[in-house]
C-alpha cells in the first residue's frame, strides 16, 4: 500500500512569534514586586507599644504554608495622646502620627499572599506579654502602609510585683505586697487620671498548697502606677500571691505573681 508522506506544517509568521513568546514566558520566572507592609500595635484602651516598653516582636508568615516572610520589632513613641485618647474617632480615623511606633518591612511578592501577622509583647515586660495574630491578603506592589497600616490591638495590663521578691523567706507577721501596674504601652495609672486608678480593680489572690485562702484589694500607694497592701498570712508555710489588674468596663486583665515562704518565729 502506498503511504502518503506527511506535508510539513505551515505556520504563519504570527503563529511562530506566538509560539516563541510562550516558550520564553515559560522559561522566565515571574518578577517579584516590592510591597511595603507597616505594622502597628496599640494597647487596649491606651496608646502604641514602642521603644519605651521594648517594643513588640512582629512575625509575618504565609498563613497557608507557614513560610517565614519577615520578622522585626516595633520601635518609636507611644504616639499623640490627644489624637488617640481625646479626639473623637470617626472611621476611618488614623491614630498614628509621625514617630509613632511601627514595624516596617518590604516583601518581594510574585503573587498574592495570604499572610499571618503575629505580635508578641511588650518585650521589656515578659511576664505581661500577650500574643495576638491577624491574617490579611496582600497583592504584589499594593503597599499596606496607608493610615495605620496593619493595626493590632494588644489586650492586657503590665503588672509587675515589686515586693516581696519571689522565693523570699519572711518572718511571721504582716507581709507588704507591692506592684507596679501600667497600661501595655507603659502609660501611667493614677486616681482621676486619663487612665483612672479608681476605675480599675487591682487585687491579690493568695494561695497556700494550691488552695485559695484570701483575696485582698491593693490600694493606690501615692505614686503613679504603684499599688500596695499589707496582709498577714494565717500560719507559716509557702504562699503564692497572684496580683491582677482588671477593667470592669472592658474585661481587660493583666496578671503577675510571686511566691514567698513564711517561717515560724524563733522562740
Amino acid at each position: 500500500m502506498h503511504r502518503r508522506s506527511k506535508k510539513p506544517s505551515r505556520r504563519t509568521p504570527f503563529a511562530w512569534a506566538m509560539a516563541l513568546a510562550l516558550i520564553t514566558c515559560a522559561a522566565v520566572p515571574a518578577f517579584a514586586e516590592p510591597t511595603r507592609i507597616d505594622v502597628r500595635v496599640i494597647a487596649q484602651g491606651a496608646k502604641f507599644i514602642g521603644t519605651s516598653m521594648g517594643g513588640v516582636s512582629i512575625t509575618i508568615a504565609d498563613a497557608d504554608t507557614g513560610e517565614l516572610l519577615a520578622t522585626g520589632t516595633t520601635s518609636g513613641s507611644t504616639g499623640d495622646t490627644a489624637r488617640i485618647m481625646k479626639e473623637s474617632h470617626v472611621r476611618p480615623r488614623v491614630l498614628s502620627t509621625e514617630g509613632a511606633a511601627v514595624f516596617s518591612t518590604t516583601l518581594d511578592l510574585e503573587r498574592p499572599r495570604h499572610i499571618r501577622v503575629t505580635a508578641l509583647g511588650p518585650l521589656a515586660q515578659r511576664q505581661a506579654a500577650n500574643e495576638v495574630s491577624v491574617t490579611q491578603w496582600v497583592v504584589p506592589g499594593k503597599d499596606v502602609d496607608g493610615g495605620d497600616g496593619i493595626l493590632i490591638e494588644m489586650p492586657g495590663f503590665v503588672v509587675d510585683v515589686l515586693a516581696p521578691p519571689s522565693h523570699s523567706d519572711l518572718e511571721e507577721g504582716p507581709v507588704r505586697l507591692a506592684a507596679n501596674v501600667t497600661m501595655m504601652c507603659g502609660c501611667p495609672i493614677t486616681p482621676g487620671g486619663l487612665w483612672d486608678a479608681d476605675k480599675f480593680e487591682v487585687a491579690a489572690i493568695f494561695y497556700r498548697d494550691g488552695k485559695e485562702i484570701a483575696t485582698v484589694p491593693l490600694a493606690y500607694a501615692g505614686t503613679a502606677s504603684q499599688f500596695a497592701v499589707e496582709w498577714t498570712p494565717p500560719e507559716p508555710g509557702t504562699y503564692e500571691a497572684l496580683v491582677y489588674a482588671y477593667d470592669p468596663s472592658s474585661g481587660n486583665t493583666g496578671i503577675d505573681q510571686a511566691t514567698f515562704v513564711v517561717k515560724s518565729r524563733k522562740p
